[in-house]
């Protein structure tokens, strides 16, 4: 039977508090049983809470019924015990913890929870199943490591508000019921019981709030904002998540970049001890995807890419002067070192491009003993082949990779591969911090299924003053005052400097395809108070757990949240999303169809 506390039982201690400082002290401590050792006649448990482990000793000298109770204490108990710190015994010393040289000889003992074997064994760095862990999520959570995530995650969270609170910037909720948007990923829908019929949207982001803030005159907005967006999830994707959310009036992209770049400076400072004095590199769109075929570079590694399309456009592999004649380009990586990959391995990578729609991949391998082989040396003269060797600066040891498509083909695909080989080389350091900015974003894409052009950020974000001209003519030309800061080839977050002109405003609706009477139906709210004086403003948006997982040097965003989704979106702990109750239904007037 469980044991309750009272008045006097106060904890007095964390467990990895104790050391050789404290011996001589009576202390109380609470926690979980990480394992009980019965060596006859010793007893010894190691108490577990969120800063470490202590040790609990019980030997001849302890009262009998207390040493009778902790024989029956097994993994995951719930226990309360005081005594006094002592040293271990000879030999009984362990480095390996910082509480490793003393011990509590318990002389009051509570079992204030019991518990049954768990489902797995809470240690660190668990190689259980991801799905058992999910499912057991509040066990999981026990393991030293996740609890230490989750803490990092924390503090990551007041240094946030530490600095941007000493930059000026002025903490406010945005609301978390608000009108749907048309831009973007799907919104989650919220009905409304009061007014039946129609529904409310979960942020995707407090971007039109932060904007009506800046015209509000707070000059300078922050927030830790929850947003929701119901999209295919990633590694680093879920459908609900958290921004570390900016906005700023009176400002340039320069602006924005340098105290956002301030933030990043003192956040690795504070937490990871590293002291950035450069400035980050800012790269231009069209120099990213050039040199990487990425616009969120990772410039850890070379393997940049080289065209190709002068060398090859005239040769007489169909496959490379086929590309480039249809208006697209040849272009490769040299993966230096590569040609240590078996055909087996290369195969693979074959395999790999056509996920990202590539036709194909041509190959060259120089091995280590100067052997040459190649699937494309055939079709091409002695000439065109050290054309290419040549351009491609290529050496004993090196594999060329090349792909010949449209530019987009060959830019998704070259651009993952070379992230691809370079983790297959093991030359990627997580802990190697490289961030850049990547500016100078077209404003506007356009999609040849849809036959329209989409806002490549969003609807608000200014065109550059100098491409303004092209907006009718040619709007695919004009590029954005939009920002993007990267690391390790993961976009942190993105911004831009809004536009607060409403004529261009109601310009870029119209040319994303809405009728005046479209814009002023979804955004007439934007639209009426762009009459009242609004500050030239932009803004920035952290992805908040995107971050916390590359500081940690972690791979996915789940393990740094303490109630992730799955792919599906669903959670498997409290298995929802559920059937709703049908008298919840008829009381909002909804009918659900399952087809």
């Amino acid at each position: 039977m469980a044991e309750f506390l009272s008045a006097n039982d106060k904890r007095t201690n964390y467990c990895a508090e104790l050391s050789a400082k404290n011996i001589g002290e009576r202390v109380c401590v609470m926690g979980w049983a990480q394992k009980q050792r019965d060596l006859g006649a010793l007893i010894f448990i190691d108490l577990r809470d969120r800063t470490g482990i202590v040790q609990l000793a019980f030997d001849e000298k302890t009262d009998r019924e207390i040493f009778d109770k902790a024989f029956t204490v097994r993994a995951e108990f719930v226990l309360l015990a005081k005594g006094e710190v002592r040293r271990r015994g000879e030999g009984a010393v362990n480095k390996n913890i910082p509480t490793g040289e003393v011990e509590i000889a318990v002389d009051e003992f509570k079992i204030l929870s019991a518990a049954e074997t768990p489902p797995f064994e809470i240690v660190e760095n668990s190689n259980v199943n991801a799905e058992l862990r999910l499912k057991h999520r509040y066990l999981d959570l026990r393991r030293p490591d996740m609890q230490r995530r989750i803490m990092a995650r924390s503090r990551i969270a007041k240094l946030a508000r530490d600095y941007y609170d000493r930059e000026g910037f002025v903490d406010i909720e945005t609301p978390n019921l608000c009108k749907p948007t048309p831009e973007g990923a799907r919104d989650y829908l919220v009905p409304s019981r009061v007014h039946k019929g129609k529904f409310y949207a979960l942020p995707q982001s407090p971007q039109l709030y932060k904007q009506l803030l800046m015209v509000s005159g707070f000059d300078r907005y922050f927030q830790i904002a929850r947003c929701f967006r119901d999209e295919d999830l990633r590694a680093d994707r879920q459908p609900e998540f958290t921004q570390i959310d900016t906005e700023m009036s009176f400002v340039t992209a320069d602006d924005v970049m340098k105290i956002h770049e301030g933030f990043l400076k003192y956040l690795m400072k504070e937490f990871a001890g590293l002291d950035m004095k450069e400035d980050f590199i800012r790269m231009p769109y069209v120099e990213a995807m050039e040199r990487f075929g990425s616009d969120k570079p990772d410039i850890r590694f070379g393997y940049e890419l080289t065209n190709l399309s002068e060398v090859v456009k005239n040769c007489g592999f169909k496959v490379f002067a086929g590309a480039v004649e249809a208006g697209g380009s040849v272009r490769a990586i040299n993966v230096k070192g590569g040609a240590k990959f078996s055909r087996k391995e290369i195969d693979s990578l074959v395999e790999f491009v056509k996920s990202y729609r590539a036709k194909g991949l041509a190959w060259l391998k120089w091995a280590e003993s100067g052997d040459i082989s190649s699937s494309y040396a055939k079709f091409l003269t002695d000439e065109e082949n050290e054309a290419i060797k040549s351009a491609m600066g290529a050496e004993v040891g090196d594999l060329i990779l090349i792909v010949a498509d449209k530019n987009k083909v060959v830019f998704d695909s070259l651009g993952a591969l070379r992230c691809e080989c370079a983790k297959r080389m093991g030359i990627l350091d997580p802990m190697d911090f490289k961030f850049l900015w990547v500016t100078e974003f077209p404003l506007l894409e356009y999609s040849e299924e849809d036959g329209r052009f989409y806002a490549m950020h969003h609807p608000f974000t200014s065109p550059m003053d100098e491409d303004l001209q092209y907006i009718d003519s040619d709007p695919g030309r004009v590029r954005a005052k939009a920002y993007d800061i990267v690391l390790n080839g993961t976009e942190l977050g993105g911004g831009s400097i809004r536009i607060h002109d409403g004529q261009i405003q109601s310009k870029m609706f119209e040319v994303l395809g809405l009728t005046e009477a479209e814009a002023r139906e979804k955004f007439g709210y934007l639209l009426d108070a762009f009459k009242y004086g609004v500050p030239p403003h932009g803004g920035l948006a952290f992805g908040f757990d995107r971050l916390v997982t590359l500081i940690l040097g972690l791979e996915d965003i789940r393990d740094v949240i303490a109630f992730p989704k799955v792919q599906n979106a669903s959670e498997l702990m409290t298995k929802c999303p559920s059937e709703p109750d049908s008298g919840a239904l008829a009381e909002l007037g909804i009918a659900v169809v399952t087809e």
